[in-house]
């Protein structure tokens, strides 16, 4: 039985892709290049900044200019942080369900804390998730299972009955190393050339509302089991 539901963040919770794309083009023509559109941005997205910047200008993070890059690149973001970033259409209907079935639920995300948390306080969630782990919180990062099994250990709940739901391959790596259940957000930041059905996933879900389904038939069907 499924007591607990963990999100990542970006991509699967909230819609940053907009005021990330509006920091990287601030950056790019800070540097006089050409912005990038929105579909461009978007898939990588769920990959960290660090992804976008080499992916914007071709570079890797091994390049002499990518820490100066990655640092304006932040402090950008950060100053447009929460201007055009919103819950996907129907997350907030799905934590008021989750939260009306008695279930917990919290954030486990690789952006580090300094942006993480007030974001959430942006959202208006910060009071309301059970916890936020973010990509500082642990000494490791997704895809290693340490964040996931700390978010099990502040909510007092046992990994084999917790769901997490997250949009890229080491979401459901994480996931699975930790023994959670896990979904792909199939509306989050996935690029064409990916291939979740390759990644193990419980299922996928195509719209934040599906999770609630897909928790209440899993739950249904172990307590048919049990009875």
């Amino acid at each position: 039985m499924i007591n607990t539901v963990f999100f990542d963040l970006d991509g699967t919770l909230a819609d940053t892709a907009p005021d990330l794309s509006t920091a990287l083009n601030q950056i790019l023509a800070e540097q006089n290049r050409l912005p990038l559109p929105l579909e461009t941005i978007r898939p990588t997205v769920s990959l960290g900044g660090n992804a976008m910047l080499c992916h914007a200008f071709g570079i890797d993070e091994d390049d002499h200019s990518f820490p100066t890059l990655r640092d304006r690149f932040l402090t950008l973001y950060r100053g447009c942080l929460a201007d055009a970033t919103r819950l996907f259409p129907g997350m907030d209907e799905v934590i008021d369900r989750i939260e009306a079935d008695g279930l917990g639920w919290g954030v486990i995300t690789n952006k580090s804390s300094w942006l993480t948390e007030p974001l959430m306080q942006e959202l208006e969630l910060d009071h309301r998730a059970g916890c936020i782990v973010s990509g500082d919180s642990t000494a490791q990062r997704k895809p290693h299972p340490a964040p996931m099994l700390y978010a099990c250990q502040l909510l007092g709940c046992k990994p084999s009955h917790t769901l997490y739901v997250g949009d890229a391959q080491r979401d459901i790596e994480a996931g699975q190393r930790a023994g959670m259940h896990t979904l792909v957000a199939m509306y989050g930041y996935i690029a064409e050339e990916e291939d979740p059905a390759a990644w193990g996933a419980d299922g996928f879900v195509y719209n934040p509302l599906e999770i609630i389904e897909w928790v209440r038939n899993h739950n249904q069907a172990g307590s048919n089991i049990t009875t």
